[in-house]
């Protein structure tokens, strides 16, 4: 079956759209990336998604079909531009885009209208994946870590994600095992937004900084990292345990290089201390050369 994916990260980078086509020949699946495209989001939009967290539940509301009319569009110009026939289309997955997300509260928001996409590009569509995982008791990430064992266990044994906040899934005794290790891009990219760019290239700036031994003790010391697994990250943290942390005092390059030392940090320890022997990397993290 074809399939049209659309995901946008907490690092509000744009959103991401593939076509992607599923084969299950008894019982094995592959799969085929036909198209694929990141689109950016418009100022006024970015600016509202940037400032989501502090709106009124009627804002949201707005926001949230908003953002719904901007993904339908956005898939209905990746149709034609691809020309895609749209009755090949099995279904639209959205995973729309997290404002909250607090699931020892059993609460997480992702907003991008469904009903607004499949009226506006007339193809079914799924969304909303995380709700019922995090009623149950889970995190919110039911699917990832089963679509990275299934579709990669031939490529490595661990799989790490390096988006707005880094995360990882691996097998363990024939369990799988997921949750998010610490802040990634999201911190990175608020330094570099104060110097006027979107992100850190290659992390030429962190490079050239010199890692404030204290703040990356504080960082290293958080009570989130003495928690054992299941647990997730969400922007509430950030705000409350770890931005307060950073000193005014510390230029752009020496933040921005005591964060990355801390991502590398905690991902070197989590995959040592689960022994995983290889991992595949993914997320814009994955083309940051000085963090990998």
């Amino acid at each position: 079956m074809e399939i049209i994916g659309i995901m946008s990260g907490t690092s509000l980078d744009g959103c991401d759209i593939a076509h992607v086509k599923f084969t299950n020949k008894n019982g094995n699946e592959s799969f085929k990336v036909l198209n694929c495209i990141t689109f950016q989001y418009q100022k006024d939009l970015l600016h509202k998604l940037k400032k989501a967290t502090q709106l009124n539940g009627l804002e949201i509301s707005y926001l949230n079909k908003e953002l719904g009319l901007f993904f339908g569009n956005c898939i209905n110009k990746f149709i034609k531009t691809n020309q895609i026939i749209r009755k090949n289309i099995t279904t639209i997955a959205c995973h729309g885009h997290t404002v909250f997300h607090q699931p020892e509260k059993k609460l997480t928001l992702q907003i991008g209208c469904g009903q607004t996409i499949a009226h506006i590009t007339r193809i079914d569509t799924i969304n909303d994946f995380r709700s019922k995982d995090v009623l149950a008791g889970g995190q919110g990430a039911p699917l990832v870590p089963i679509g990275d064992f299934t579709l990669f266990n031939h490529l490595a044994d661990g799989f790490l994600n390096i988006g707005g906040f880094c995360n990882i899934s691996f097998q363990n005794n024939n369990q799988t095992i997921a949750f998010d290790i610490c802040p990634g891009n999201l911190p990175l990219n608020k330094m570099a937004n104060k110097i006027k760019l979107e992100y850190d290239e290659n992390g030429e700036i962190a490079k050239r900084g010199i890692v404030n031994m204290s703040i990356l003790s504080k960082m290293d010391q958080l009570e989130y990292y003495k928690k054992k697994h299941p647990k997730s990250l969400g922007v509430e943290w950030l705000n409350e345990f770890y931005y307060p942390i950073f000193s005014k005092d510390d230029s752009i390059d020496t933040t921005m290089s005591t964060i990355v030392e801390h991502i590398s940090n905690q991902i070197s320890q989590t995959i040592n201390e689960h022994k995983i022997k290889s991992i595949l990397i993914t997320g814009g993290g994955a083309k940051n050369k000085y963090l990998v």
